[in-house]
């Protein structure tokens, strides 16, 4: 008996614990409550055994503040235990980095809520594998971003050979991507699990096939090829990533254009196009193609002229601003800082980011639009800004607004809907609606040169054109920034004053009060 008096509080303690601890990590486990019924008989048994020496001790001062004493720390750790049940269940993150380096992109969030069929991940870690909690991380964003389509596992490499064969993962660090339609399940590999890599190759598995984009070359455009900063490598490399596929078009060599493109670009041609390839362009807008047009000051001026019979008129100046908003960007009253957007899907996430757009004209819908053609404006520079009709600008470098010169806001990009001619092999609903051939114009193509992609919101915005032509705008989004490292470089006088405010002046502060507090108590006594 004096055994069950001593050891029955104990056990119901344990018991108790445990089934706390079941509730906690392992819900729905049903030895959870076989632990909280015996811990309850535990507990009864215990206070019936020992009621004599609870009374007795209850009545004790000491008791009284022990009692007081448990009453708050069972108080404590039921805070601490519900914080933590509700944090399992409903959590919330604060990304307080300056680039949300710790937070996935909207674009990525607007992928995995539109995934149609489950996606499983398999991301092979070793333990000691550098980048295995940031993938962690990241694979977790995402399967609570997907509403239950996403789900991911940890598999060892070196633990699980067989799997990773069968996958032929040959390092670590791969995710394995698995997933699409019921018979049609498809594999995706990506290295090192990077959000922008991941939500790449989440695209390329979920949609059929690539779209083929076409660049008309030959008459002085932005070549795919140059790596230069005039280049269009970089803006090659973004779309590819993005599941498109990128090809020249050489119209004067043969003026047709592919059964297979999505979409074909024109981006700031120095001469102008030939007529026969104008025509091949008026044949692949009237079967609702999409064009993608970019111009230059001062360049091509039939061809530019070539896209009013569209209702878009393309002014035959260059574009001056005197923000002070550039300076803070280093640049100069040739490259306008935009900012100001007017509501579309390509335009509906840029509020609040820049777009730079150097040496470019200014494009605006014509007031009287042709039958069949809807246009709207996409971006305006602000009211410092003048479109300069002098073509001496650039050699003199300097330029003041005249009377006859249109002053801002001015468009430097908009867009336009054409209607094209039935398709005879459409059925149904397909059959009554009338397609639309899709058009985007934009006074410069610098603004997507590899000098300026990387610059403020251009990729984004470059992007957002080319999915909204493509027809895919639930890619149309911001996409994931480069993380951004920002050390803290301490000087010596700095560095000892980090080291000794925790060594020496917090426990130096707390010795002093509590001195202070002794000597008050003797005082009083």
């Amino acid at each position: 008996m004096s055994w069950l008096k001593r050891h029955t509080s104990t056990a119901a303690v344990v018991s108790l614990l445990l089934a706390g601890a079941l509730w906690l990590f392992y819900p729905g486990v049903p030895a959870q409550w076989v632990f909280l019924g015996l811990g309850a008989a535990l507990l009864l048994l215990s206070l019936a055994l020992n009621a004599g020496e609870a009374r007795s001790a209850m009545g004790t001062r000491t008791a009284r503040y022990g009692a007081g004493a448990a009453v708050m720390a069972l108080l404590a750790l039921g805070i601490v235990v519900a914080a933590n049940a509700i944090s399992v269940r409903h959590h919330v993150r604060w990304d307080f980095t300056e680039n949300k380096r710790n937070s996935v992109s909207p674009q990525t969030i607007q992928v995995l809520r539109t995934l149609k069929a489950p996606v499983n991940a398999i991301a092979f870690y070793r333990s000691d594998t550098p980048g295995k909690k940031t993938a962690e991380d990241l694979l977790t964003q995402y399967a609570t971003y997907s509403g239950g389509k996403f789900t991911w596992r940890l598999e060892d490499t070196d633990r699980a050979p067989a799997l990773a064969r069968q996958y032929a993962v040959e390092s670590y660090g791969t995710v394995v991507l698995e997933g699409g339609p019921a018979g049609q399940v498809r594999t995706e590999k990506v290295q090192d699990a990077e959000e922008e890599k991941l939500t790449n190759g989440l695209v390329k598995l979920t949609r059929q096939g690539k779209r083929v984009v076409y660049v008309i070359q030959g008459h002085g455009e932005h070549e795919l090829t140059n790596t230069d900063r005039p280049g269009f490598s970089e803006a090659k490399t973004a779309m590819e990533r993005a599941n498109y596929e990128v090809k020249e078009l050489s119209l004067a060599r043969d003026p047709k254009i592919p059964d297979d493109a999505a979409i074909v670009m024109v981006p700031s041609p120095k001469t102008d196009l030939f007529p026969q390839e104008l025509a091949a362009l008026d044949g692949y807008i009237a079967k609702a193609g999409k064009v993608f047009f970019m111009a230059a000051p001062f360049q091509a001026e039939a061809t530019v002229k070539y896209l009013t019979k569209y209702g878009i008129l393309v002014a035959e100046d260059v574009v001056i601003e005197l923000n002070p908003i550039g300076q803070l960007f280093g640049v100069g009253p040739l490259v306008p800082v935009v900012g100001q957007y007017e509501p579309h899907p390509i335009t509906k996430d840029m509020g609040g980011v820049m777009t730079l757009f150097p040496l470019t004209r200014s494009v605006a819908p014509a007031k009287a639009l042709p039958k069949g053609v809807q246009a709207s404006v996409l971006a305006q520079t602000s009211r410092q800004s003048w479109g300069e009709t002098d073509k001496n600008v650039f050699q003199t470098g300097k330029a003041t607004p005249e009377p006859t010169e249109k002053t801002g806001p001015l468009s430097v990009a908009l867009v336009a809907t054409v209607d094209a001619q039935p398709d005879p092999k459409a059925e149904g609903d397909a059959a009554k609606k009338t397609p639309k051939a899709r058009l985007v114009v934009v006074g410069t193509a610098d603004f997507a040169a590899n000098q300026f992609l990387g610059a403020q919101g251009n990729r984004d915005f470059f992007l957002n054109i080319v999915s909204w032509l493509a027809e895919e705008e639930d890619l149309i989004s911001i996409r994931a920034k480069d993380p951004k490292q920002n050390p803290v470089v301490l000087t010596s006088g700095q560095s000892n004053l980090v080291l000794g405010l925790p060594l020496l002046v917090l426990p130096g502060a707390v010795l002093i009060c509590g001195i202070a507090v002794i000597m008050q108590r003797r005082r009083a006594r």
